[in-house]
């Protein structure tokens, strides 16, 4: 509870110091532009928005007034106003099935948001998860972006981040209900394609095709040992994915992931050691309507050597995200719908998982949605309707 005070007394003093603060997002305060050039309704970046987040935070047709503050130092790069933004979230929902019951989720997410350009070809961008599900959850996101290196379209990224981002982000989906298959750890691993620490080098080529390789620690944002040191065993694990424009409308993708881990148990009493390699494969592909209907489609199979320490066989695992956004009028609709289909299946049976979602949408503000949502969970038969909004300023 201190430091959720702290946190947001930090938070006050900073509005008392800048002038603009709650006015816009960050980076349309940042251009003085509408949040409607980037997203299409936030948080879902248009292709404007994916290149302006791939340049750097840098729109390459115009420069920034004032940016920087004029130091007399030409190696020294300060920004004049920290850039700020606040995603606030709340949802009113209902479930039923055997125990019905209602609840008011607000807030249900609270972020602090910050990135921008630090110097010619060098980014960053980090949150703060002030609250989630009522809990201080604290950094997720947070890298360093060495942008278009060697004159090429080229990048570097440093720091936390999903290893599912080349994929499809999660933090950007417009549903309450989450990308499961991305989410799953099988037994007792830690590993999965949603957050981790490592490195994630980017190319992308004149032809429309984009190679992606990381390197992570593949035990998520487990907290540092005594040593100081975050990952808890002497592996690298390793991801790559290869996508391509196969038309303006067409992009697919193939996707791989390779590591081990080492993991302890309690089992009978007594404290077993045992190592567990991981292998995912999977393809994904996106295709969009003339920006008023866009299909996103992702097969993930994962295959795990030892997840549990009594098991005489490997696990497999499957998993399939359906996604279809419908937005009539494109990026100046008001109104905007969703389905989603998750699916994941496990040798593990407790893995396994179900669910349908309808999602319906309306844009009070371009930085405010109300939002409606049910979903069917088929795997344990019950419903979850919900009632909430969707702010960002």
């Amino acid at each position: 509870m201190y430091r959720i005070k702290i946190l947001f007394l930090f938070i006050f003093c900073l509005a008392l110091f800048s002038e603009s603060l709650l006015a816009i997002p960050a980076f349309a305060r940042k251009y003085r532009m509408s949040c409607q050039t980037c997203h299409s309704p936030i948080p879902r970046l248009k292709p404007y928005g994916n290149d302006f987040a791939g340049n750097g935070f840098v729109l390459s047709d115009q420069d920034a007034p004032r940016y920087y503050v004029e130091t007399g130092d030409e190696d020294l790069s300060l920004i004049r106003e920290l850039p700020l933004a606040i995603r606030l979230d709340g949802y009113v929902t209902y479930r039923h099935n055997k125990l019905d019951q209602g609840d008011l989720g607000t807030p249900y997410i609270l972020k602090l948001l910050s990135g921008g350009s630090i110097a010619d070809n060098l980014a960053y961008y980090f949150y703060f998860l002030i609250s989630e599900r009522g809990e201080l959850v604290g950094v997720e996101d947070a890298y360093l972006m060495f942008n278009n290196l060697l004159g090429a379209d080229f990048d570097i990224y440093v720091g936390q981040f999903q290893v599912s981002d080349p994929l499809f982000k999660r933090e950007l989906r417009l549903t309450l209900e989450d990308y499961q298959v991305y989410k799953t750890k099988v037994g007792a691993s830690n590993i999965s394609v949603a957050y981790d620490r490592g490195i994630m080098l980017t190319y992308g080529f004149d032809t429309g095709t984009d190679i992606i390789v990381e390197v992570v620690n593949g035990n998520g944002l487990a907290e540092a040992n005594d040593l100081k040191t975050f990952d808890n065993d002497e592996y690298k694990n390793f991801a790559g994915r290869i996508s391509q424009d196969v038309t303006q409308f067409l992009r697919v993708g193939a996707f791989g992931y390779y590591g081990k881990e080492k993991l302890s148990l309690n089992v009978n009493n007594t404290p077993t050691n045992f190592i567990n390699k991981v292998w995912m494969a999977g393809g994904d592909a996106s295709l969009n309507f003339s920006d008023i209907v866009e299909v996103n489609f992702q097969y993930l199979q994962r295959n795990d050597d030892k997840p549990l320490p009594n098991l005489a066989k490997s696990v497999e695992t499957k998993g399939i995200m359906a996604e279809l956004v419908f937005t009539p009028d494109k990026d100046n609709s008001k109104w905007y719908g969703v389905a989603m289909y998750n699916w994941v299946d496990s040798e593990i049976n407790v893995h396994d998982f179900q669910s349908v979602s309808g999602h319906l949408g309306y844009l009070l503000r371009r930085n405010l949605r109300l939002v409606a949502e049910y979903t069917y969970n088929l795997e344990d038969e019950y419903g979850l309707f919900a009632l909430g909004f969707v702010s960002a300023f």
